[in-house]
């Protein structure tokens, strides 16, 4: 699993649009200043999130983004899977060694782990909200089942 910036900074922008929840549309540039973060960068996050249905925007000079669901209802797998397009890459499905051996028809010992790695990720992603990722860092890793630091 690699998590690339498009995933960093969309748990960010996704974050900061979970801290201001029923306080209306935040600007895109308003966001990308409070966060830190490049402008054009999150205008293009924000449209990942638009087309995934997890954020909805308003035109005009009080226009802006905000959250289309609850943070509670928002959990970091979705935030991660608009941003990304996928939450993790078996790299056999998407770039086989060998045509023969990586064929989904191939018996491959392998294989097993990569999906079974994938679904673990997937259910601690699924796990987390935006409203969780609202605690301080101890409580995060307890409502995630882990302790600080493991």
């Amino acid at each position: 699993m690699r998590i690339t910036t498009w995933g960093e900074y969309g748990l960010i922008v996704s974050l900061g649009l979970a801290r201001r929840a029923g306080e209306g549309p935040v600007a895109a540039r308003e966001l990308a200043e409070h966060e830190k973060l490049p402008h054009d960068y999150v205008e293009q996050i924000l449209l990942r999130l638009r087309r995934a249905g997890l954020v909805e925007s308003v035109r005009g000079a009080k226009g802006g983004y905000y959250l289309a669901r609850a943070p509670h209802a928002i959990t970091v797998k979705d935030v991660m899977a608009a941003s990304e397009h996928v939450t993790f890459e078996v790299n056999c499905d998407l770039h086989p060694v060998d045509a023969q051996r990586c064929s989904p028809d191939a018996s491959c010992s392998i294989r097993p782990v990569w999906r079974m790695l994938e679904q673990r990720i997937n259910e601690l992603l699924s796990s987390i909200s935006l409203a969780d990722l609202q605690h301080d860092e101890p409580v995060v890793y307890q409502i995630a089942g882990a302790t600080a630091g493991n």
